[in-house]
Formats: C-alpha cells, sequence, structure tokens
C-alpha cells in the first residue's frame, strides 16, 4: 500500500494526514493527523483576504524608520558641534556640557543643555528686546499689564535680522542647530502627487462671505446651501444642520478643477466654470504642502521672514502644523545659505581658509580624498551641503532582485574560478517589453463566443497579420479584449454599432468574463508609449531619431536617476547630446513617474541571447542569433546527433527545412534550443532524507517570496512535513509515495483577485441570508407547500428561482432591487419581495409559469444543464428549475440536445397537467429573451455538445505559489523514473471542489456534526432556546445550526480548527482518478479522440469510482456515490479527529541579540587599515562595545506622560485640619489659629477654643474645613482636544483655568436635542472642530472677560498606575510610558509551601531586562517569597485534571477523548487573571456569547478554575504531547 501525505494550506493554518492506503484493494488505514495554526490578528488575515499584503512587522519597520531618522539627527548635531566648537562659536555654558575628547560631540552623561538657556535663563535677552520693540509699535495690547512674549519667537526674529544685518556668534551658531532640527522634506522622483488627466486639484483658505439657502430640503431631509467665497466662487453643499455660523469664517477647501487638453477651465451647461470642492483629509498634506510653498514663494521671503512677518501681524496664530507644516528642503537650504553668506561679512572666521581646514580635519581626520575634495569649497559648503542637508544614498536593494535561471558570471580572482549570479531585468527595460508581448502575442488565442471554438486562424493567419498586431501593441499601453477585436474587426470594414455587435461574439484565451462582457487588461508596452507621448510635446522632435538605442539610453535615465535635481540635470545633459529642444524635453519629462520595482525571470544577457527566435517579419534576423544557437539549429536541420538536443525539440521542428523557420517560437522552445533545457530545469532536485530538507529549510532566504503572509505558511508547512518525515519514517529515503495538497483560495489567488473574491464572498453571504429570511417568512405563509428554511436543497432552488427572475427581461422596480441587494430586509419588505417574486420564474424547456408557492413541493427539481455525468459544474449559472417530469425525460443530455430530441412531445405532471416542449426556434427565443442578463447561463442553455474550451486545466495550477509549492514538494517524492519534470507527477493538487464532493459521500459531514454538535447544545442552554439545533427528518437526529441573525459569515467547519485536518485526510485519500474525473479532466482530454471515446472513459471512471445508491424501493430513483476509501475509514476519521490536539506556532522572540557592524578605518585590534597605495580606507567591524539587542515587540505605547503633583480641596474635621493650618482655604481662620499659637495655644487647647463656641466662627460652622493637599503619583499627557472631552474628562484638566474655559463653553451645548427628541451628549456637539473654532472666537467671555490664548490642546492626567519610566539617564527617567498592548506575555503561576497558588502578570520591561541579563523571563520567587511553578504564554496549552485525578495516570501518549477536551489554549493575561479557551475552538459560534462578551474564560467549561489546577503540557508540531 501506498504511503500518502494530504496537506491543506490555508493562510494561517496547516492541516495533515498520513494515511496508508491501497484504493484499487479497498483497504488502507490513518497513520497520523493534525492541525497546525499559525496565530495571525483577525486585522492582518482581513486585509490580506482583501488582497492587502501586510507583513506582521511592518508597524516594527515603521518604527524602526522613525528611530534612524533621530539616530541621523543626532549624528548631524554632533558634527555640527564639533565644527561650531572649532569655529568657537558655542556659549560657554553650552560647550562645558559636550565631550570633544572621548565621545565627539556628544552631551556629557546626564546632561542636556539647551544653547539658548544657562542657569540664569535665557541668553540672547538684547534680541529679545529688539523684537520686543517691534512688537510694542505692532501691538502694544500684547505686552500690556506685564503680558509675556516667548523667548523662543526670538528664533525667527534673529532669522529675519541675519539676512541684512550682524548677529553675534553664539546666535547664528543657535541659528544654525535650528536649521538641523527642521531641515524640510526631501522629495524623491515620483513621490509628487498623482498627475491626474484634466483636474487640476489644489489647497485654498477661503472666507465666506455669503449664505443662500435653497427654499425646500431634499429627500434626505437636507437643505442646499450656496457658500459665495470671498474670491468669487461659490461652494454649493447640503447639510441637516443650518450653516449660519459659516459665514465670516476662514475655511479650507481642496479645489478640484476640470480642464481641457489645453489647459482652459471647462465650462458646464449654464457657462459656469467646472469646479468641485471638499474638505482636506490627513491625506491631502501634499496640497498643503503646495499650498505653503506657494505662500511663501508670493511674499518674496524666506522661511523665517514669512513666519516672522506672520507673527508680526497675528501674534495669536499657530506656527507648527498650521503656518508651516511640510515643506521642500529646497526653500531652507536656500535661507540658511542666505543668512550664511550675509554672515560672512561679519564674522571672518567664515572666511579664513585655515579654520575651514582644521573644520575638515576634525570631521575627516583619515579620509584623505574626501578632505582634498572638500578643501576646494568654502565652510558654507560645508556647513550646508556636507552636514545639515547632506543625503545618504538609498540603500541599494539590489539582494532582494532574484536571479536569473539562465546565466551567470564566471570569472577568475587569484586563479581561482568563481561564479556569481546575474540579476533579472526590470520589466520596464525596453527590452524586456518587447519580450513579454512576443511571448503574449504567440499564446493568444481568438475564441468565437457561441459555439466556444478557435477561429484565430481568421485573424492571426499568417506572418504578416501577426506582425501588424505586434506592430501595433508595441506603441499601446495596454490591452483589453474589446479593443483587441475593435483592432482586428475594423480592419474588415465594420464601423459603429455593427462593428460593436461583432465585438461581443468574440473573446480571447486570456481572463474574460462572459456574463460581463469584460476582460482583463493586460500591459503592452507601457514605457514606450509614455515617452513616445511626450516626445509628442517635445518641439521639432523629429520620430525618424526614436531608434532603439535612444529609446534605451532615455529609459536608463528615467530608471536610475532617483534625485529631482540629478535626474533634471541628467535631462537636460540628454537632450543637448541629442540636439533637442532643452526646455520643452525638461518640461515633458522632468514628471514622468520612476518605474516601479518589479522585475521579469530572466537577465538581460538571457533575453539578448532568446528574443532573436522569437521574433518574427521584418523583425527578425538571422543575424542576431548567437554563434551556438545557430549550430544546433543546423544540427537540427541535418539531423545530426548531439545528446543536448531534446527528442521532443526534435519532433517539434521536424517539419523546419531552414534557418527561416526559427521565428515566432515559443519561450520554453527556445530556451531549449538556446540552452539545451527549460530555464526551470537546473533546480530540480530531490531529497533522499530529512536532513536533505531540514538543510533547505535552514538556507532558505527569507522575503524571497516577497508575500511575508505566504511565506510564512510555506515555510512552517516544510517544517511539519519534515517532523512527519522524521516521526514516521524515520527520516528514511523514498518514505511517501505520494503528496497530495490543496492550497486555500487566499493562497494562491494574486492580491487583485482576492480583493474580487472577498466582495463576491460577501455579496453571496448577503444573498444567503436574504435567502433565508425569505424561506422563514414563506413558512408562515398558509399557500406555500412544504417549507423548510434550514434546508440547504431549498435555499437553493429559492436562490436559482430568485437569479432567474433577477437577470431576466423583466423590468426590475427600483425598491425591489433595492431589497434584492440588502441582506437582512425587514418584515414588511419581504412581504412586498414575496408578492413580486410570486408567478415570474418560468421553466426554460417549457415556457410554463412554476409559481413560488409550489417551489418546494416534488412537483419541480433542480435541473443541471450540462449533466454532471458528462461535466462536473456545480455553479449557479449551471442550474435551472423545471417540471420534475421534464427534468426526468432529459436525462443526460445538453440543454439544446433536448430540445431537439424532444421538441413538442407532450408531458404529463400528473393530476391531469401537461406541458409541452419548446420548439427549437420558440426555445432559441425564449432564451435570448429571458437570459440576456445572464449569458453564462444562456450560453449553457444553448449548448447542444460539450465544447472544447469547457475543459479547463485544473490539473495545471498556473499561479506562481501553486507551483513554487508543488515543485518544493516534488523535491521529497519525485521517483527515478519517468519523472524529470519540475513538478513530480507523484505531487498530486486538489481543490475545494474535490474536498467537499468527497466528504459528503464519504460520511465526513455528519462526523463532523457529531463532533461539534455539543457546541450548539450548549449554546441552547445558555441562551434557554433551541434556537441552534434542528431536527433533521431524514437523518432522524439534531443537527447544529444557527439564527438566521447570526448566520452571516457563519461556517460550520470554521468554528474547529479540527476541519484543517479533516480535509486534508479528504486530500489523501483522493486518488488521481477522483482528480480526474471531478476537474473534468477526461470529459474532453486531448488522449482520448473523438466524442465517443472520451465519454466511455468517464463512463468507465465513474463506474470504478461510484456506487449507484438507491433512495426508495424505485430503481430509478438513485444517486451516483463515491466509494469510501476502505471500509471502516469514517468511523477511523471520527475516531482520529477526536483524539487530534491542535499545535500553536509559538511566537515570543522579546528580545534578541543584535549582529551590528559599523565601518571604520581601524581594524578590530585598532589598527589603521591601508589599500594598496598606502592610502586609509574603511572596513566592516563588528560591534563589541556594549550589549546591542533587537526588541520585538512594542516596549510601549506612543503617548509620554510625565509626572506631576496637584494642588486639590477635600473637607476634614477641623481637629484634622489643626495640623495643617497652613494649608486652610479660609485665610481668616487661618489667621487665628496662628495668633492663637503665638499664645502658645496647642492643639487640644484650640480645639477646646472652637468647641466653647459651639465651632463657630463669624457665625460659619468649622466642625468640618477645607484644606489644600497635594495627589501626587500623577502621570499627566498633552492631548487634543475631541469629542471625547465630557465634563468628567475635562476634570482630568491639569490646568483648573482652561478647566474652566471648557466646562463653560460645554454648558452652552447641553439641552439640545435631535430631531426624535432624544438629547445629545454636549461634548459631540461643543468639541467638533466646528464647536473649538467657536469656543476659541469667545474665549475671553468664557473666562470671565480675561484674555486667553487659543486651546486646541490640553493636559490631562491619570493615576500613574503600572507605568514606568522610558530610561534611567538625563530626561528619560522623568518620562513615563505605559505597556504596549500584547506585552503581557508570561503568566506566572507560583505555589508556596502549603501549595497554594498565588498569581502574576510579569510586566513586559522586566521580562525585557531579565533577559537581557541571560535569566529566565519569569522570576523564580515572587514578592511573597513563593516559588514558580510554571509560566504560561498566549498559545501555551495546559491539561485540566479533575479533582482527584493525577497527572502521573495519565497516558499522555494514548489520551481518551474526554482527556482531550481537557486541553485548554491559554489566550491571555492581565493582573492575575489568565484567559484561555479549549484547544480546539477556532471562534465563537456567536460572537461575544459562547464564551463570555471576551470571547475567552477563566474557568473551563465545567466551571472549574483553570489557573488553580492547571498542568502545563509541550506540544510539538504535530501535536503530540509531553507532560
Amino acid at each position: 500500500m501506498k504511503k500518502i501525505l494530504g496537506l491543506d494550506l490555508g493562510t494561517n493554518s496547516i492541516g495533515w494526514a498520513l494515511v496508508e492506503q491501497g484504493f484499487e484493494e479497498k483497504k488502507g488505514r490513518i497513520l497520523g493527523m493534525g492541525s497546525r495554526i499559525i496565530p495571525m490578528s483577525q486585522d492582518i488575515l482581513g486585509e490580506f483576504e482583501k488582497g492587502n499584503s501586510i507583513s506582521q512587522t511592518a508597524e516594527r519597520t515603521r518604527l524602526r524608520g522613525v528611530r534612524r531618522l533621530r539616530e541621523r539627527h543626532l549624528l548631524r548635531r554632533e558634527r555640527l558641534l564639533r565644527v561650531l566648537n572649532v569655529l568657537n562659536f558655542l556659549p560657554k555654558h553650552f560647550s562645558d556640557q559636550i565631550d570633544f575628547e572621548k565621545n565627539l560631540g556628544k552631551f556629557i552623561e546626564d546632561a542636556e543643555p539647551k544653547i539658548a538657556y544657562n542657569n540664569e535663563g535665557f541668553i540672547f535677552k538684547n534680541s529679545f528686546e529688539e523684537m520686543l520693540n517691534e512688537f510694542k509699535s505692532s501691538h502694544p495690547e500684547l505686552v500690556e499689564g506685564g503680558r509675556k512674549i516667548p523667548y523662543d519667537w526670538t528664533i525667527y526674529f534673529l532669522r529675519k535680522k541675519a539676512l541684512t544685518e550682524k548677529i553675534e556668534k553664539d546666535e547664528l551658531a543657535w541659528l544654525i542647530l535650528n536649521f538641523n532640527q527642521k531641515r524640510g522634506y526631501y522629495q524623491l522622483r515620483g513621490e509628487e502627487d498623482d498627475e491626474k488627466a484634466n483636474k487640476l486639484e489644489e489647497f485654498y483658505s477661503l472666507k465666506v462671505i455669503e449664505i443662500t439657502a435653497d427654499e425646500n430640503p431634499n429627500k434626505k431631509g437636507e437643505t442646499w446651501y450656496s457658500l459665495k467665497l470671498e474670491n468669487g466662487w461659490v461652494y454649493r453643499r447640503s447639510s441637516k444642520v443650518p450653516m449660519d455660523d459659516w459665514l465670516g469664517k476662514t475655511k479650507d477647501f481642496i479645489v478640484t478643477t476640470d480642464i481641457d487638453e489645453e489647459g482652459n477651465i471647462k465650462l458646464d451647461k449654464e457657462g459656469n466654470e467646472k469646479r468641485s470642492f471638499r474638505a482636506p483629509s490627513e491625506d491631502d498634506w501634499g496640497l498643503r504642502k503646495k499650498k505653503t510653498e506657494r505662500e511663501i514663494k508670493d511674499s518674496n521671503m524666506t522661511v523665517g521672514e514669512f513666519i516672522y512677518d506672520n507673527l508680526l501681524s497675528n501674534p495669536s496664530q499657530k506656527i507648527k502644523g498650521y503656518l508651516i507644516r511640510t515643506i521642500e528642503r529646497k526653500f531652507y537650504k536656500e535661507e540658511l545659505k542666505s543668512i550664511l553668506i550675509s554672515q560672512k561679512r561679519f564674522h571672518s572666521d567664515l572666511n579664513d581658509e585655515g579654520i575651514l581646514s582644521d573644520c575638515i580635519r576634525e570631521l575627516y581626520k583619515n579620509n584623505y580624498s574626501h578632505q582634498s575634495l572638500l578643501q576646494n569649497q568654502d565652510l558654507i559648503h560645508l556647513l550646508v551641503e556636507d552636514i545639515i542637508f547632506y543625503q545618504r544614498p538609498l540603500r541599494s536593494q539590489k539582494s532582494t532582485i532574484s536571479n536569473c535561471p539562465l546565466e551567470k558570471r564566471i570569472f577568475k580572482e587569484d586563479g581561482i574560478e568563481n561564479v556569481s549570479p546575474i540579476k533579472v531585468v526590470s520589466k520596464s527595460h525596453p527590452l524586456y517589453q518587447e519580450f513579454r508581448l512576443l511571448q503574449w502575442v504567440n499564446n493568444l488565442r481568438i475564441i468565437r463566443i457561441k459555439d466556444e471554438k478557435y477561429v484565430t486562424e481568421k485573424f492571426l493567419g499568417n506572418i504578416d497579420q501577426s506582425q501588424e498586431l505586434f506592430d501595433f501593441l508595441m506603441n499601446q499601453k495596454e490591452i483589453d479584449c474589446k479593443n483587441l477585436m475593435k483592432f482586428f474587426l475594423s480592419k474588415e470594414g465594420l464601423k459603429g454599432k455593427e462593428l460593436n455587435s461583432e465585438i461581443q461574439n468574440y473573446k480571447w484565451n486570456y481572463v474574460y468574463d462572459v456574463e460581463k462582457g469584460e476582460s482583463k487588461v493586460y500591459p503592452c508596452n507601457p514605457t514606450r508609449y509614455e515617452i513616445l507621448k511626450r516626445l509628442e510635446k517635445v518641439e521639432g522632435f523629429d520620430f525618424k531619431n526614436f531608434t532603439n538605442e535612444f529609446e534605451e539610453a532615455l529609459w536608463h535615465i528615467i530608471y536610475s536617476v532617483t534625485d529631482k535635481v540629478e535626474f533634471e540635470k541628467a535631462l537636460k545633459s540628454f537632450a543637448r547630446k541629442k540636439d533637442l529642444d532643452v526646455q520643452s524635453f525638461l518640461d515633458s519629462f522632468k514628471k514622468i513617474p520612476p518605474y516601479k520595482s518589479d522585475y521579469g525571470a530572466y537577465s538581460l544577457k538571457a533575453i539578448k541571447r532568446l528574443i532573436p527566435l522569437m521574433r518574427f517579419g521584418s523583425n527578425w534576423s538571422a543575424d542576431k542569433i548567437e554563434l551556438s544557437t545557430l549550430e544546433r539549429i543546423d544540427k537540427i536541420l541535418s539531423g545530426e546527433y548531439d545528446p543536448e538536443i531534446k527528442d521532443k525539440v526534435r519532433e517539434l521542428s521536424k517539419e523546419f527545412t531552414s534557418v527561416e523557420d526559427f521565428q515566432g517560437l515559443p519561450v520554453w522552445l527556445v530556451n531549449y534550443l538556446v540552452y539545451g533545457r527549460h530555464s526551470e530545469a537546473s533546480e530540480i532536485t530531490k531529497w533522499n532524507s530529512s536532513k536533505d530538507m531540514e538543510f533547505f529549510i535552514n538556507e532558505f532566504k527569507q522575503h524571497s517570496l516577497r508575500n511575508p503572509i505566504v511565506e510564512q505558511v510555506i515555510v512552517e508547512t516544510l517544517r511539519v512535513v519534515k517532523d512527519i518525515w522524521v516521526q514516521y519514517g524515520n527520516g528514511n529515503k523514498d518514505f511517501f509515495d505520494e503528496i497530495h495538497v490543496e492550497l486555500g483560495r487566499d493562497m494562491k489567488n494574486p492580491a487583485a483577485e482576492r480583493e474580487r473574491l472577498s466582495k463576491v464572498i460577501s455579496e453571496n453571504e448577503s444573498t444567503n441570508l436574504r435567502i433565508k429570511a425569505l424561506l422563514v417568512e414563506l413558512l408562515e405563509d398558509p399557500d406555500v407547500d412544504n417549507v423548510r428554511p434550514f434546508s440547504p436543497m431549498q435555499q437553493e432552488i429559492l436562490k436559482i428561482y430568485e437569479e432567474g427572475v433577477l437577470k431576466s427581461s423583466i423590468d426590475v422596480p427600483d425598491e425591489i432591487l433595492k431589497i434584492s441587494k440588502t441582506a437582512q430586509p425587514s418584515r414588511s419588505d419581504l412581504q412586498r419581495y414575496k408578492l413580486w417574486l410570486e408567478q415570474k420564474y418560468m421553466s426554460p424547456y417549457t415556457g410554463k409559469v412554476i409559481p413560488l408557492n409550489k417551489l418546494f413541493t416534488s412537483a419541480y427539481e433542480i435541473e443541471h444543464v450540462i449533466p454532471q455525468s458528462r461535466f462536473f459544474d456545480d455553479s449557479l449559472s449551471n442550474k435551472v428549475i423545471c417540471e420534475a417530469a421534464v427534468n426526468k425525460l432529459k436525462d443526460k443530455m445538453m440543454g439544446l440536445e433536448f430540445i431537439k430530441n424532444f421538441h413538442g412531445q407532450r408531458v404529463s405532471l400528473g393530476m391531469g397537467e401537461v406541458v409541452e416542449i419548446f420548439s427549437e426556434s420558440a426555445f432559441k427565443s425564449f432564451v435570448q429573451d429571458n437570459y440576456s442578463k445572464n449569458p453564462a447561463k444562456k450560453r449553457k442553455l444553448l449548448m447542444d455538445e460539450l465544447p472544447e474550451k469547457m475543459v479547463e486545466r485544473q490539473m495545471n495550477d498556473t499561479k506562481y505559489i501553486s507551483k513554487y509549492v508543488i515543485s518544493i514538494l516534488s523535491n521529497i517524492v519525485r521517483s527515478n523514473q519517468d519523472d524529470s519534470g519540475f513538478n513530480s507527477k507523484n505531487v498530486i493538487p486538489g481543490n475545494g471542489k474535490i474536498t467537499n464532493e468527497l466528504k459528503n459521500d464519504w460520511g465526513l459531514n455528519d462526523i463532523w456534526n457529531e463532533l461539534i454538535l455539543p457546541r450548539f447544545e450548549r449554546m441552547n442552554q445558555i441562551t434557554a432556546s433551541n434556537s441552534f439545533t434542528s431536527w433533521n427528518k431524514n437523518h432522524q437526529k439534531f443537527l447544529p445550526t444557527v439564527p438566521i441573525e447570526y448566520s452571516k459569515g457563519f461556517q460550520k467547519k470554521r468554528i474547529d480548527h479540527r476541519h484543517h485536518a479533516l480535509d486534508a485526510l479528504v486530500i489523501a485519500c483522493a486518488t488521481r482518478d477522483h482528480v480526474n474525473y471531478l476537474n473534468n479532466e477526461h470529459a474532453l482530454g486531448k488522449k482520448y479522440k473523438g466524442k465517443e471515446e472520451k465519454q466511455q472513459r468517464r463512463f468507465d471512471l465513474k463506474h470504478k469510482l461510484c456506487y449507484k445508491k438507491t433512495n426508495s424501493n424505485n430503481a430509478k430513483d438513485f444517486d451516483w456515490v463515491f466509494h469510501k476509501p476502505w471500509e471502516s475509514f469514517t468511523l477511523e476519521a471520527k475516531e482520529n479527529l477526536e483524539k487530534i490536539i491542535v499545535s500553536f506556532k509559538q511566537n515570543l522572540r522579546v528580545i534578541n541579540r543584535a549582529t551590528n557592524k559599523y565601518q571604520s578605518y581601524y581594524d578590530e585590534v585598532g589598527n589603521i587599515r591601508k589599500d594598496k597605495s598606502g592610502n586609509p580606507i574603511k572596513g566592516l567591524n563588528a560591534q563589541i562595545k556594549g550589549d546591542a539587542w533587537a526588541i520585538r515587540k512594542a516596549i510601549h505605547k506612543d503617548t509620554v506622560s510625565g509626572l506631576v503633583e496637584l494642588r486639590k480641596v477635600k473637607t476634614v474635621p477641623l481637629r484634622l485640619a489643626l495640623d495643617l493650618h497652613s494649608d486652610l482655604l479660609d485665610k481668616k481662620l487661618k489667621k487665628k489659629i496662628v495668633e492663637l499659637k503665638n499664645l502658645n495655644y496647642d492643639n487640644k487647647l484650640l480645639l477646646k477654643y472652637f468647641k466653647d463656641r459651639g465651632f463657630k466662627f463669624e457665625e460659619r460652622d468649622i466642625s468640618k474645613v477645607n484644606v489644600y493637599y497635594f495627589e501626587k503619583d500623577l502621570a499627566a499627557s498633552r492631548v487634543s482636544i475631541d469629542t471625547s472631552f465630557s465634563e468628567k474628562k475635562i476634570h482630568s484638566v491639569t490646568d483648573t483655568g482652561i478647566q474652566k474655559i471648557l466646562l463653560n463653553h460645554l454648558e452652552n451645548y447641553k439641552g439640545i436635542k435631535n430631531d426624535k427628541g432624544q438629547a445629545i451628549d454636549p461634548e459631540t456637539l461643543a468639541f467638533t472642530p466646528e464647536g473649538i473654532e467657536e469656543m476659541n472666537k469667545n474665549i475671553i467671555s468664557l473666562n470671565s472677560g480675561k484674555f486667553h490664548k487659543p486651546i486646541y490642546k490640553v493636559r490631562t492626567y491619570e493615576p500613574k498606575g503600572n507605568k514606568f519610566p522610558v530610561g534611567y539617564k538625563g530626561n528619560k527617567k522623568s518620562k513615563f510610558v505605559e505597556a504596549a498592548k500584547g506585552t503581557n506575555l508570561f503568566f506566572g503561576i507560583y505555589v508556596n509551601d502549603e501549595g497554594k497558588r498565588s498569581y502574576e502578570t510579569i510586566p513586559f520591561n522586566i521580562v525585557m531586562e531579565r533577559l537581557k541579563q541571560g535569566e529566565e523571563p519569569v522570576p523564580p520567587v515572587n514578592q511573597k517569597e513563593d516559588r514558580l511553578l510554571f509560566y504560561l504564554s498566549p498559545n501555551e496549552l495546559v491539561y485540566v485534571p479533575d479533582f482527584e485525578e493525577s497527572i502521573d495516570n495519565v497516558d499522555i501518549n494514548n489520551l481518551t477523548k474526554n482527556q482531550v477536551e481537557k486541553i485548554y489554549k491559554m489566550v491571555s493575561s492581565s493582573g492575575t487573571q489568565c484567559f484561555f479557551i479549549r484547544q480546539d475552538v477556532s471562534s465563537s459560534i456567536v460572537n461575544k456569547a459562547e464564551f463570555s462578551t471576551l470571547n475567552k474564560s477563566e474557568r473551563a467549561i465545567d466551571g472549574t478554575m483553570i489557573k488553580d489546577t492547571c498542568i502545563k503540557i509541550k506540544v510539538n508540531r504535530l501535536g503530540k504531547i509531553s507532560k
């Protein structure tokens, strides 16, 4: 018997089953099966299914990028400080705290000085006073009453002053360091806003000067308003809320203007300019940038001048994030250059060549070549170009580009021959574009839709026709089927409607949706198309000069130059070299987008060798074919023996008589001619033991598949297979005979297809919900017979009925169309829908109406248009509803075939009712009229025989991921004989259609229902209902089900991880014959000639694989059912499923030691490195000083808090207040107590004094008094005001004055109600952007007439709690943060001497520190001195023994079903709580209901507190456990 491994690979799961099977003998046994889960967050899974490939480490990568930017900023600062120190520009208090000896340019430990402040305060007072005088003259009210202006504004004053006047050296140093902090945005090519054809998008801030409302609201209750803006434009928008408060306010808009090809603004029907408005979003930062840059340019000022003058005119405006946001680097660069050039006149040090030399040597002690380069420049160049605005070149990504499978570079170094790979070429390269297009044209086939006949010869019957098509496509960006047929048919003289009508009759062999009449769009030659389009705008360009050499040279510039400035220089140089008009050429090409980083399958060298044989017609030339290939061609033509020439090549070229015949060849044949092999043949290998496989896994290059999610599953699959090989076969050679594999839809589909399928699935779910709801509605209708809402068959028949009506020629009213797209319509909508559907479906073979109230009776059946006995197609497009008697008469015939044989025949339906079969013409007319909106079904109904094109080559899955997985697994089971292909014959791919069909016939669906039924019965108990089970009359037992309201997205198999193993078992037991039969491989295979022979083969397969299962005493009432693999198969499957322990991949890598390297002139022992000429040279050193740790989790949340102590008021008894009399709020009482204390009154006498007076003071009760106290250990952080600022949250604002303003503003919005009379939460109105704007407008009145600056952010506080300091040095020790979500990775279970357990979740920062010290992550002893029993992490498993059960008595290797049910998975922990879920549970039946509102629980299903008794168990990849 064969040993067969079945694999079911999903996005985050691996199901496996190993069987020993002899299908012919009906013998077999299950050796093992299991499920391996790769935990993945639902948001990442969801995004992946929608077509978005997201790495789970993407956020970590983003944050690493932020840290790198900070490190580079600090490095620039260190270099600047060293230069400024040489120049002697730094203030003494500042330079004294910088280490210029050892840690060059770094602050000394625990010091973080500020250049503008010393211990006595701000040091640039003179400049501040100058600025203050300017503000006094322009805004005297700003400084009245001792009001202060921020010292920090002085920097903007100095930036303006330095352009024309002298500033001090230390002021210039402050200014230079300021430019290092904010140096602008460096924009690479391609990062500009996308150019939108005929659209001009701009950012505007405009005042609303007039508002006019329309008289009547629209259907939605919204009123349309016309808002006239200050520049005369009119903005139209609707709103349910009056917009009067917009009057006089300045609003931000993104304005989109429609323009024609000439750049003129388009006009609408009324003659108004076509313009649309929208509010800016965060994504519109590019437009904000353009607006700011335009304002700065229009002002003719530098950035510093622009800011200062705006502050001078409007001191209350915000600078950061409002006045200046992101702008390009050139603005700052030009400003700093202007300042330094100006200051050179006043500071001779900036002109001193000796000082320049000192600065250069300080920075580049050993780099002599760079020293000489800088010596030819000046100090301004050093500061601006070499330090502050130096841009590090982007790191080469060449290592991530694949190697060419055909070409290698062989060279000798020191007498040793070396081989290095050649990288594949960019897809944008002109030669690759031609290569790809030649392949596309070579594979192109044209098909006539009505009969599925290939008619390629009609359009591409000779070389000239192919040449004409190829030349046309070479100048196109892309092509779809419609435009291709337009090209072909327009040459025949067809035009207009006649042309469009004829186009619909054809399709190509590439992706094409017959129902929609749409095809996938394929690239032609976008590189040439884009270049030619832009060359048309170049003045005087002669297209005769457009040669291949011209195109490639221009492509190389566009491809390789990324810097905008350098790119423009290169374009100008190219234009001058080619005698082109420089300005028009530059204008045309400077905004051309850079090419994507996509790469082909071969190197440029390989393509140059292959493409001469792929060309044809006038493009072909024998002179271009290399000599070695010509020699091989000569041998083929002469018949001379050459072992390198494959028999297959000789067979295919036997008709060739001369070298001229070797043109227009397919790429695989050209590979054999040029290289003597297929491109993939070099990768064919055979693993003889599990160690070979382990070596491959260890050497697997990370990121080689580009899709991190798919790569993770594939690598884990290989590890699982390796473990199976070792566990069951001791890793020996040829243990596996076959491997059967099925890849989940999301695994093998590309992103675009996943996105499309995600939408289709969502639509199907809505349809299924609506169908179920409609069945429930029909159940309550006494006129409708035999309704069973939970019957899949009835759901299917109603779905076909609905589709048949909606896609017929009937006009569907809008309200009905809306209901038909609703997942859960209201009851009234369902009733209206039901009445509309009634009497609208007609039998396709008789034209008689099928009434809805009789739909579920035995009088009507689902009928497969193409019989399943001839072709397996269970899609909706192959199903109709017809009379049961007509269906029996049709039997195994096609639709039109049946009509031709039985037209006009009268068929009795019983009860005296008779129908007549359509005539052929009537049938065709009926189908054309009633199925016009359903072309796929129409096409199948009109077939009278099975066309060749219907046979899909499902066995030959061409998707890249499928090919890759199958090729890797082929290395395990490749035979020594007749198995030289890239994919081994012993790897059999399957698909979901096969799995579903076999599961049903083999009784596995019933087994599954039995496995999961207890959970549904428990849901009945939880909900005190019977809603989660339904009685099935056929099976005479209860089946699991869910109420309609929970059914969207619900699938019974998805709630339990073991379904992956079940699918893998079916895949393992499905033979090649099963796959062939269900994939229709032999319906019309090439191996069998003629229709009869092909059908006979299918007939033989059916009788081999299936048997007749009668459904009643009537011998004609039967179904064909697949034989079970062996007799006891179903029972064995159940027993194995019940004992599966699901294994979960752990991801507990918290930190790991980084292997950092750095460049240095000195080697590891301190000797200087030198090149052959004796000059110092840099080399890489491994970091050995200090600890370099890579943290693999987010340590804390982004919000940083500072500790504060807040003075608050509390009421205390007088006796307690006497000790705190200095903190009394009552000043007079405090004064009195002080007087009495001076008279030697102690607290006892004081209390007696006030008691004798009845605790009265100035006629006020003072038995209890208010005192100040300081609340400590509070953490405060700055946050933006938003609609979450309720009254309670406002009280957490640290500034009581701001509290008062916010509370007063909130009071104005209390009591407002919505349309339904319900009170609206005041904060949702008060703190919207408009509400905040209103508050700041009225801030003086809200602050009791006192001035206050506008409020946008406030500081709020909360208890410090578990927050911990960011670090222990400098100001980091005073910054506190909270642990990030998902960092509770270790839950310690401790035990004392009495055996009582205690619990603790170990904070992440403690875990991290312990691991850095080389210790276990969890302390061995807790604060109570309890010793550690064990610790748990997410996805680890525990066994929960019964009260009297001892783990020592449990047979770990042979657990019973009941014992397996006691295994739970740890989900998460917090504090002393630890949450679990049973290990086989994948998801809850009902979210937040089955396992508490958290979908996890501290207790087992029987109520046991899991953490009190559980025992940790270890599980390997295969689900085998140990204590």
